[in-house]
């Protein structure tokens, strides 16, 4: 936006006039940049404090389990949408053709609303521990489809009820989890599960055949 001088031919504008005003469309795009740099930053930060940590020590764990099916680790960027990018990468993997972020969002979120008694019993509320009101329950739809609340065990199984697909979460401790098991003999899915990936919080990445080229990479951190 730019002031419009009321006598320009008469006098050069006032810079208080002239100059480029900055909008709120430009501030809010402003103050998004900065809050996407300080979490790159906090990222490059716990990885190199997280070197001979927990974050490796897991990591480690997990590619073996990896190597031994021929698979390896693909990663998935750590913005809340984790777990709905990687069942959408695993459906390309398998040539369904993803379906994309927001679709897979407002799909479970329609799922969570029409199927709210086999859900609900679940869902609790993070500050008291008690069950969500029908009101409460309704905004945590709303919230899956508007925003980028990460997904956890509710959303994995509504996916693999719309997907049709038997997810499976491969972890560095205890056996892998299947989440929908009885779709097993018609689609599955490969993710790993991560607890230290970063300090922001637990972590869903994909999986992918190693190629040949790849074989020696899934040895390092």
């Amino acid at each position: 936006e730019t002031a419009v001088c009321e006598e320009p031919a008469n006098e050069d504008c006032r810079t208080s006039q002239c100059a480029l005003r900055v909008s709120k469309a430009q501030r809010r795009r402003d103050k998004k940049a900065s809050q996407e740099r300080q979490r790159e930053n906090m990222i490059k930060a716990q990885e190199a404090e997280n070197i001979h940590g927990p974050r490796n020590l897991e990591i480690q764990k997990i590619k073996h389990i990896l190597k031994e099916r021929n698979l390896m680790i693909q990663e998935i960027p750590s913005d809340g949408n984790c777990l709905y990018c990687a069942v959408d990468d695993q459906l390309k993997v398998h040539g369904d053709g993803g379906v994309g972020i927001k679709k897979l969002r407002e799909m479970v979120g329609q799922y969570l609303k029409e199927h709210k008694s086999d859900f609900l019993p679940f869902l609790s509320h993070p500050d008291t521990g008690d069950l969500l009101t029908d009101e409460q329950y309704e905004d945590y739809c709303n919230e899956v489809v508007n925003t980028s609340a990460w997904g956890g065990e509710v959303e994995l199984r509504a996916l693999s009820h719309i997907l049709e697909c038997c997810i499976e979460i491969i972890q560095a401790t205890g056996p892998s989890v299947l989440v929908g098991e009885e779709y097993q003999e018609k689609k599955q899915a490969i993710l790993t599960f991560h607890r230290h990936m970063y300090g922001l919080g637990e972590h869903y990445n994909s999986t992918k055949p190693i190629l040949e080229e790849e074989a020696e990479d899934t040895e390092s951190p």
